[in-house]
Parts: C-alpha cells; structure tokens; sequence
C-alpha cells in the first residue's frame, strides 16, 4: 500500500518534523497525500496520484502520511489543516506552507481514477503552473 505511492517518487513522512520539513514555509507546491487501507484508497486514490503525477505541470515535491501507521504525522497534518475536517483517504495541496486545495474521501469515493487525477492536474496548472 505505501509502494503504490513511493514507486511514483512520493515521500514518506512518517514523523510530525518530516511533515513540517515539506511544509516549511518557501518550500514552494507541495501535495500531501492521508493514504489508507481501504478500498477506495487502493482502488481510486492512490492509482489517481500516479496518474496526475505524470502532468506536466505538478508539486515541487510529493509526499504521504498513512493513517493507521504514522498516527503522529497523520495527526500533526490535521492540525495544520484544521479548517478541513479530517478524511482518509484524502489529497492536500500546499503552497509556501498553506493548503490551497483538499479533496477529501467524498471527493473521491463517487469518483474514478481518472477523474481524481483531472481534480489534482486541474489543481497543479492553477497553483504549480
């Protein structure tokens, strides 16, 4: 579950100080990804991250946090995206440290792949273009 993430070049935050580390402020566009083990994760989520991941226009840098397995970094990117409420899977773009963009589970549960990925590369050409 975390390859069908990391063999697209996305970065594990697995600690609250990696996700500040991407998050910091002047880091540029960055999209963080609450990967999980449910179906629509597995079946819809993560297969959209790749996809959008072959844009041309996309985040300086990629990472995820896996709820159930780094409750800590999952738990320290909610309290930075408080404004939002919680949802795993979900998909977070940052810009200079502030989220810009979310989808939430909603989002993709009623949505397939390729429609996901058309949310995110909508997304990356207004705020990483």
């Amino acid at each position: 579950m975390r390859s069908d993430l990391t063999r697209h070049g996305v970065e594990e935050a697995r600690t609250p100080a990696d996700v500040d580390r991407l998050l910091a402020p002047g880091h540029g566009t960055v999209l963080m990804v609450v990967n999980s083990v449910c179906g629509c994760a597995a079946g819809r989520a993560r297969p959209a991250v790749g996809m959008a991941l072959r844009h041309a226009a996309k985040p300086e840098k990629t990472a995820t946090v896996f709820a159930g397995g780094d409750e800590a970094a999952v738990a320290h990117l909610r309290s930075i995206l408080s404004d939002y409420p919680p949802s795993s899977p979900s998909m977070a773009l940052f810009r200079d440290g502030k989220p810009v963009y979310m989808i939430h589970r909603s989002d993709i549960e009623r949505r397939e792949p390729e429609q996901i990925a058309k949310l995110l590369t909508d997304a990356f050409d207004q705020f990483c273009a």
